[in-house]
């Protein structure tokens, strides 16, 4: 079709590490997460909720006790204020 393939390759320098350590790592991960789990298809209004997902569980990743996951994730439910399924659906259409 015409198109030409061109790689360029990152240059990451040693100052970037130290200003943003591990950035490359966790966007990686994230992209892994998102193409493994949503299977490349993606809402883009409910992209906010997707990020809040990971966010909850890569700060839990190394957590000793996974047994109380469960029951924070329940203790911050009975404390939110409850979302309604329109508050939902139709929130980003207006």
């Amino acid at each position: 079709m015409g198109y030409i393939h061109k790689i360029q390759r990152a240059v990451v320098k040693e100052e970037d590490e130290e200003i943003l350590p591990n950035v490359h790592r966790i966007a990686s991960l994230l992209k892994r997460w998102l193409l493994g789990t949503h299977q490349s298809y993606l809402n883009k209004n409910k992209l906010g909720y997707y990020l809040d997902e990971y966010v909850f569980r890569y700060n839990r990743r190394s957590s000793n006790s996974r047994g109380l996951l469960f029951m924070r994730l329940l203790e911050q439910a009975a404390i939110a204020e409850p979302v309604t399924y329109d508050k939902i659906i139709y929130e980003n259409h207006g």
